[in-house]
């Protein structure tokens, strides 16, 4: 029996609308303008959402806050909890979507990440100040399975603010469309930060949207990476 979903997770409702559940709400930023929305990620309509009196509500870890979680559970809905920073959580995460929404599971296939990186990479995230991501990130693992390292792995934050002069060289900077709007300025301003660098905009959906997309987003940042040296 399908059950009736909302869900709070931009990821999550791209992968539950593409194994046919029957999602009845979403937030604005899940992009599906033929849903009903119940507000945005950090601030849902929780009244709207118990008055919908769905099976499910899909919250994830870092896309919603933990007090509209609370507040969704004390009214006696049922909670789905995604926490995703690997395509191996991604993986388990669209069976776990799959079985709340009782509607059948794909067979993801993923390949296995390469022995060895091909090259390094600068992903800036934001802008004033400059952003990035380390290894424990949803988008550090697709890059990592695409072939691709991450010159701020190692950083203790999993999205550090980096001095851009200060990090190692990269072979290849890919910007991406989201979560911050990079401009031609921005994408010229890395290019003089990085001259020996390929600087080249990927989607962002692709590195930091996770679900059914995952095997089609390695594919096309495979081709976005750095050539083997």
């Amino acid at each position: 029996m399908t059950a009736r979903v909302v869900s709070l997770v931009p990821s999550a409702t791209e992968t539950l609308l593409a194994l046919g559940a029957d999602v009845v709400a979403c937030t604005r930023f899940c992009e599906q303008p033929d849903l009903p929305h119940v507000g945005g990620t950090k601030n849902p309509d929780v009244a709207a959402i118990v008055a919908l009196a769905p099976d499910v509500v899909v919250v994830d870890e870092e896309e919603n806050r933990l007090e509209d979680a609370q507040a969704l559970e004390a009214a006696g809905l049922t909670l789905l909890v995604t926490a995703v920073r690997s395509v191996d959580d991604a993986v388990a995460a669209v069976g776990a979507l799959a079985a709340a929404a009782g509607v059948p599971g794909p067979d993801l296939a993923v390949p296995a990440p390469p022995a060895a990186v091909v090259g390094r990479a600068f992903v800036p995230i934001w802008r004033r100040p400059w952003m990035s991501i380390n290894a424990d990130t949803y988008g550090a693992s697709v890059l990592a399975h695409a072939g691709i390292g991450l010159v701020t792995a190692a950083r203790p934050e999993r999205y550090p603010t980096v001095d851009p002069a200060s990090v190692e060289p990269p072979a290849v900077v890919l910007v991406p469309s989201e979560p911050y709007a990079f401009s031609d300025a921005h994408v010229a301003e890395l290019r003089a930060l990085f001259p020996a660098a390929v600087v080249e905009r990927v989607d962002g959906q692709d590195l930091f949207w996770w679900g059914t997309r995952t095997p089609g987003a390695l594919d096309r940042l495979r081709r976005s990476g750095p050539s083997p040296r």
